[in-house]
């Protein structure tokens, strides 16, 4: 049975998954959104899956075992049979500094050598095309196959026997081979100094990158992995952000709630590049402002969507995919997402969070400039215009409008920074309006958003409801943490909310039945008010509990069943490691305390 006990590798370009067994589960080419070669994730409760898998198959199979390289996305899977014998696969996509740029080939490379003995394997590459409706045509050479698909021939140079690969015949692995999987492109070089060039030197890559990260001084063996794991889902060609590699895996069982994130929502990817500026990787954050800049500029009428495609791609109209059962046979399978059509209006404050830093921030090559705030300007006249205006909210609730609280915050945010901002550039004036016009902001949500009687906010003008975004009102800088109305309304989620350990981002019936998971990114956010308010014994015991959470890799998905502790919703989740990371720098001793 399928679960989200899985590894990522990845190059920032395409990522893939892989299982406990070693078995590529899951991997979109020639992008993140693309047609997943590798699809028997969501192939459904058949047993054993016909196609769009690659593993190592050893005979007598007993056990396995799998880390990660130190400070790496390099994977290694151990299987051990039942004599003993065992094999090692290391697993990556080449990522390393080449002709003064990054070198990120669409390829991943498998090392699979001998560790105790000599077992007797069988290697199984079974890509698909459309979705898995269809096994590629294999031709074969010397020392290459070529899977012969209409959008997209793969291609894999490999020193093993080609029949052997070809016809899957079971044989004793003796020495260590080698298998790279990619474009159709010809190797020039050989195969074992070329593998193993691009192995050396994608692990020197990300051991430098990680050494200069700013990590806290407790978990940082969590954090790092949960810096890696936001990197590797960054698509540095255009500097968009996915949400997940994966679509449709359901928030809890047969929920009907599946949903592709595999696109870049202008919310997720400002705390992802938000959370890299505190760790000190800021280069994330200067290309992912090439990409609003460049959504900013193709906006009609100033009009942003909260989602958009990696490649500035306005429309993603949301299909059903037929051809796969989905995650344990729980389908619909989902392409597409139409929240890029819903109203979604804390996009324009989000944008705005995104884009301050550069003009604070010394150490950045293109700092902000006029210019640069002359467009968000244009998003901050949106954000005014909006913030009382009804939207589809932060949980794109599709058949539910309201003027939802947390929408109005944001614009509010944006609207407090372009004041910050002009005042930075020694635009008096405009600092001046922006200020007035943040204030005036401030003052309508109060008034509009706060229950004076129960001493708690709520989630829309005049509502009654409760909801874990009123949690971000400390972290956006809306609210003082001491102040005795953040208080009661981290209260009033508290007894709303908390499941055991856990929180649910909301608690009543929305367009698809009451919630039945939590959400992790929620629990986090509980664990930052905890301390802010000052609760940090609280607040570290329940963030112990989310690192015994993640899977045997480091690794957490979008929601969480508070009853078993099992994994759901689409994997890795950036909300959830962004939310580790957070926690982490809030709750950590001080390098300076610590000795």
């Amino acid at each position: 049975m399928s679960d989200l006990d899985l590894g990522v590798i990845g190059n920032s370009s395409f990522g893939a998954l892989i299982d406990r067994m070693g078995r590529v589960v899951w991997c979109c080419l020639p992008r993140f959104d693309g047609d997943p070669v590798f699809c028997s994730l969501l192939q459904g409760n058949t047993g054993e899956p016909e196609h769009g898998f690659f593993d190592v198959v050893v005979e007598n199979f007993a056990r396995s075992e799998q880390h990660y390289l130190h400070n790496s996305a390099i994977l290694i899977t151990t299987l051990y049979d039942a004599d003993g014998a065992a094999l090692e696969i290391a697993d990556f996509a080449p990522r390393f500094k080449r002709l003064d740029r990054i070198f990120r080939p669409m390829m991943m490379v498998r090392h699979v050598r001998p560790v105790i003995g000599h077992p007797r394997i069988t290697l199984r590459l079974r890509p698909t095309h459309d979705y898995g409706a269809e096994r590629s045509p294999v031709t074969r050479g010397s020392n290459h196959v070529r899977y012969v698909a209409p959008q997209l021939t793969l291609r894999c140079t490999t020193d093993a026997p080609i029949t052997y690969l070809i016809d899957e015949v079971p044989f004793v692995l003796e020495e260590p081979l080698t298998m790279m999987v990619g474009a159709d492109e010809s190797l020039t070089s050989p195969i074992d100094d070329t593998s193993r060039e691009f192995f050396k030197r994608t692990l020197d890559y990300w051991r430098e990158w990680t050494r200069y990260l700013a990590v806290p001084f407790e978990w940082q063996e969590a954090v790092i992995r949960a810096a890696i794991t936001l990197k590797l889902c960054s698509f540095e060609e255009s500097g968009g952000i996915i949400a997940a590699m994966t679509t449709s895996i359901p928030e809890a069982s047969d929920s009907g709630r599946n949903w592709d994130y595999r696109y870049c929502w202008l919310r997720d990817a400002y705390f992802v590049v938000k959370t890299l500026n505190r760790l000190g990787a800021t280069r994330t954050m200067e290309e992912y402002l090439h990409y609003i800049v460049n959504i900013v500029a193709g906006s009609e009428n100033g009009h942003l969507q909260p989602v958009y495609g990696i490649t500035l791609d306005k429309r993603l109209t949301e299909e059903t995919v037929p051809t796969l059962a989905g995650y344990r046979s729980m389908g619909p399978v989902r392409c597409g997402n139409q929240a890029y059509e819903h109203i979604q209006n804390d996009g324009y404050g989000n944008v705005i969070l995104a884009a301050t830093q550069a003009f604070f921030d010394e150490r950045l090559t293109r700092p902000g400039d006029q210019r640069l705030f002359q467009r968000l300007e244009d998003v901050g006249r949106r954000a005014l215009a909006l913030f009382d205006q009804p939207d589809a909210g932060l949980w794109e609730l599709r058949t539910k409008s309201k003027v939802h609280t947390h929408s109005s915050v944001m614009c509010w945010a944006g609207v407090d920074r372009l004041a910050r901002i002009a005042a930075r550039l020694g635009m008096t004036s405009q600092a001046r309006q922006w200020r007035q016009d943040a204030d005036r902001i401030r003052t309508v949500i109060i008034e509009n958003a706060f229950d004076a009687k129960r001493n708690t906010f709520v989630e829309s003008f005049g509502g009654d409801g409760i909801d874990g975004s009123l949690l971000l009102l400390y972290e956006v800088g809306f609210i003082e943490g001491s102040d005795p109305r953040f208080v009661g309304t981290v209260e009033a989620i508290e007894k709303t909310l908390r499941r055991g350990d856990h929180l649910y981002r909301y608690a009543v019936e929305d367009d698809f039945g009451t919630p039945q998971t939590a959400f992790n990114i929620c629990t986090f956010w509980f664990i930052d008010a905890l301390a802010a308010i000052g609760r940090q014994d609280e607040a570290r015991e329940l963030f112990e509990n989310m690192l015994e959470s993640r899977n045997h890799l480091g690794l957490l998905s979008e929601d969480i069943d508070p009853k078993t502790g099992e994994l759901w919703g689409n994997f890795p989740q950036t909300y959830s490691m962004v939310g580790l990371i957070n926690s982490a720098m809030v709750l950590s001793t001080s390098w300076e305390e610590a000795y």
